[in-house]
């Protein structure tokens, strides 16, 4: 799938984490800033990219700004951005509670 448009979820707030996805033509590229990226870089990472794969998702950055977020809360955020930049409104629950959980 190809992103329609730029989209955004999440905050600034502790624990939290926002995610910008923006269309490209180069493939996927992560920018990550976080005070713990030493640590669980990778981690945040592989979330993100797992979300990308279930939706076929290739050519994309994505800017994250992590606060100190839970892996759920990762995933939560990037499948909002994904449907934000897709211009969906209709979420399939069943379909994501496939794969999240």
């Amino acid at each position: 799938m190809e992103l329609k448009q730029i989209a955004t979820a999440g905050t600034m707030e502790s624990s939290d984490i926002m995610i910008t996805l923006s269309p490209n033509k180069t493939g996927l590229e992560i920018k990550l800033q976080s005070n713990v990226e030493k640590q669980f870089g990778q981690q945040i990472r592989t979330m993100i990219e797992s979300v990308l794969k279930q939706f076929e998702i290739t050519n994309v950055t994505v800017d994250a700004v992590d606060k100190g977020a839970l892996d759920c809360t990762i995933k939560a955020r990037t499948i909002v951005a994904v449907y934000r930049g897709l211009g969906k409104e209709d979420y399939d629950w069943e379909e994501i509670n496939k794969w999240i959980a």
